[in-house]
């Protein structure tokens, strides 16, 4: 029962594309993770595209499709010859539910934060096993800052360790408002030069910049840094993330290696991938690790 003192969640809905269970790269000891829809970044090697807009979307897989057009009789839309036109479906619901070949499926639904709570208590003997709990990631999660409040407030009920990982480019207040609720709070901090980061992300990186300062010195923070070989991993950036480390406390910098696995979902949501082929070599690990043995924190790599 709610008390008097906590406001219902009943009618309260977030909109993620998952909760993922026994997740261990997502914060301390074993996790489970949920991931949030809808991000105010289009970094050029995002690895969830299906997290960027903040509505349900179909996934399309193109080689299962046998061109039957169910889906667009489904969802109310005229065939044109190509079988599926994803633009044109009014109903996505029905049109995921119609195909029988597992071409579609329907990313992004709406869970209460009853339903979210009862998958993390799945997992609760291996939290106290390990040292984990509940993450907050996405996606951006405080773009449903309500729901993340909401859903953080019931882990601590629980005594559960709390981690939110966020991009920073949200509003002020909106960031402090969780800040009581977060345990560790994993920032992504990913080009130092602004006019760099807005090419790459499509925003600049000033209220990233304030967000993080204004986080750091409430709880603690591990700064999550992608770098991807020949995009932005000039000697400048790296130098950049020891200066910040410097000025800023964070707990740890985390380095987190580019990885092509999430390439193939574009094609999926109808998106193109701008980026080329990239391998991270052995020798691109090592000159990271060496330009940031400056920091004032521990580094470490992500496998």
């Amino acid at each position: 029962m709610t008390s008097s003192a906590e406001p219902s969640t009943d009618g309260l809905r977030g909109l993620l594309t998952d909760v993922l269970r026994f997740s261990l790269h997502d914060g301390p000891g074993i996790r489970t993770t949920v991931f949030f829809k809808g991000c105010p970044l289009r970094c050029v090697w995002c690895h969830n595209p299906e997290t960027q807009s903040p509505r349900p979307e179909l996934d399309y897989h193109a080689e299962r499709c046998v061109r039957c057009g169910e889906c667009l009789r489904a969802c109310g839309a005229e065939a044109d010859g190509s079988g599926f036109v994803r633009e044109r479906c009014a109903d996505l619901d029905a049109a995921a539910a119609a195909c029988t070949h597992d071409g579609l499926s329907l990313t992004g639904r709406e869970w209460s934060v009853a339903e979210v709570m009862d998958e993390v208590r799945k997992d609760a003997a291996y939290y106290v096993a390990s040292g984990g709990g509940i993450t907050l990631s996405g996606g951006e999660p405080l773009l449903q800052a309500d729901f993340a409040t909401a859903l953080l407030s019931a882990a601590r009920a629980e005594k559960l360790h709390t981690c939110v990982e966020s991009c920073g480019h949200v509003a002020s207040e909106r960031l402090e408002s969780i800040l009581p609720l977060v345990d560790l709070l994993l920032f992504d901090w990913k080009m130092t030069d602004s006019a760099q980061h807005r090419e790459l992300t499509g925003v600049g990186n000033e209220l990233i910049r304030a967000s993080l300062a204004m986080a750091a010195s409430q709880v603690p923070v591990v700064l999550r840094c992608p770098l991807i070989p020949g995009i932005n991993d000039n000697g400048a950036h790296l130098a950049g993330i020891v200066d910040l480390a410097s000025q800023i406390l964070v707990q740890r910098i985390e380095i987190m290696p580019y990885h092509a696995a999430g390439s193939a979902k574009y094609a999926r949501y109808g998106r193109g991938y701008s980026l080329p082929e990239i391998a991270v070599s052995d020798e691109s690990r090592t000159r990271w690790m060496q330009a940031l043995q400056a920091a004032p924190c521990p580094v470490t790599i992500a496998d």
